[in-house]
């Protein structure tokens, strides 16, 4: 019997695949589980169009995630913040203070997540902080620490 996996299923194959297994296997436990569906004419029209349709859509965040490395890549961000005598900061700028700064100078909303700050900023400088906007889309942001 040839189905239509709606979710990864190990030894078979991933979500979204055709697969033929035994008739017993698909009625007894994939249909029931919701892990497959019977590969009729309308389940497969549909499988097309869900495809079609997820592929538009990670076409338009590849697009967007180039258009915002763009402004990211030509970007300077200036982050103030209290600096004691000897050039230390009062705390340390991390990769959510990035993101929030990016956020209110550039109106671009970056998870903290996608920022690639190895350990916090602890002192006034010039520093390059890589972000990761998309799968193979990375930039390389420059961020100045000032004192306040």
């Amino acid at each position: 019997m040839r189905v239509i996996l709606k979710h990864d299923v190990k030894g078979l194959g991933k979500a979204g695949q055709e697969a033929e297994v035994a008739e017993g296997y698909a009625r007894n436990y994939l249909i029931p589980k919701g892990l497959a569906v019977e590969a009729s004419k309308g389940n497969i029209k549909t499988l097309r169009h869900q495809e079609d349709v997820k592929k538009k859509k990670e076409a338009r965040q590849l697009e967007e995630a180039r258009r915002a490395a763009e402004r990211l890549g030509a970007a300077y961000l200036a982050i103030r913040t209290k600096v004691g005598e000897s050039g230390k900061l009062f705390g340390s700028v991390t990769a959510k203070d990035i993101s929030e700064s990016i956020k209110a100078q550039l109106g671009l909303e970056i998870d903290k997540k996608n920022i690639g700050l190895e350990e916090p900023i602890k002192s006034v400088g010039s520093y390059t902080v890589p972000i990761w906007l998309h799968q193979g889309v990375e930039v390389n942001l420059k961020v100045d620490v000032v004192a306040e």
